[in-house]
């Protein structure tokens, strides 16, 4: 398809600020939601380095899709940025399922539209974890097994992790040479989304979600098709209680 060359460095100008900043102004999402040449140049833009386009009212972010994209986020460069030295491929789970319990706690259910919660404490994100962590301990080392091939996670290592940052017991393991706080882990993890400019923290030791953040909880996390019943494995304990009651 051929695009007018003032469409098309007109796409190309915001696709620039997008590469280099991830994010564009007000402006550029009217012109992605009122142009189509831009909406398609932009789009192809993006495909070309396995990113998509999301937009909210005001701003605009583009997101890798897959590992092969040059602005995916890998494993290793969190683990030197943001963890501990030493760190291992346990603890990026812990953080990515600590990440995935925050976002599923602000709504009602799986699949809901809106957040149902605008805030919460760092020692209620503490508190949510370990009550989806006692859900996996639910299972035994079989289950457990078929789980992690059935989602990919590495769910009896994220036990693991969780377990040995106790801040109570005092056997709790000792890494390089120090006992890891779960408070201390999650002040990690909160500071990892602040800088995605998934979460803000808005005073009193209290976070809340980004529009960006929403607007990739219902592209992506909210999708079965995209998480693959993650959210619904995970909350499935919630649906059994209420069952029950009725």
């Amino acid at each position: 398809m051929n695009y007018p060359e003032q469409k098309v460095m007109q796409a190309f100008s915001i696709y620039t600020k997008l590469a280099r900043d991830g994010v564009t102004d007000k402006e550029a999402v009217q012109h992605y939601r009122a142009d189509d040449d831009i909406r398609g140049l932009l789009d192809a833009f993006s495909r070309e380095v396995d990113c998509v386009i999301v937009s909210t009212s005001e701003q605009m972010f583009l997101i890798p899709e897959t590992k092969l994209s040059p602005f995916h986020v890998s494993n290793d460069w969190i683990k030197r940025r943001y963890l501990r030295s030493g760190a291992t491929n346990g603890d990026i789970y812990l953080l990515y399922f600590s990440t995935i319990i925050l976002f599923g706690s602000f709504y009602d259910t799986y699949q809901s539209q809106e957040p149902t919660r605008q805030f919460f404490r760092l020692d209620e994100w503490v508190r949510f974890i370990q009550e989806r962590i006692d859900q996996l301990k639910t299972h035994d080392e079989e289950e457990l097994k078929q789980l992690e091939k059935e989602f990919s996670y590495n769910w009896r290592l994220i036990i693991e992790k969780w377990e040995d940052m106790d801040d109570i017991k005092e056997t709790a393991k000792r890494q390089s040479g120090n006992t890891i706080s779960r408070l201390s882990f999650m002040d990690t993890v909160k500071r990892f989304l602040v800088d995605q400019e998934l979460i803000q923290e808005i005073g009193n030791d209290e976070i809340t979600l980004t529009e960006k953040a929403k607007t990739i909880i219902q592209r992506y996390f909210m999708e079965v098709e995209f998480n693959k019943g993650l959210f619904e494995f995970i909350y499935s304990f919630e649906r059994e209680e209420e069952n029950a009651i009725d």
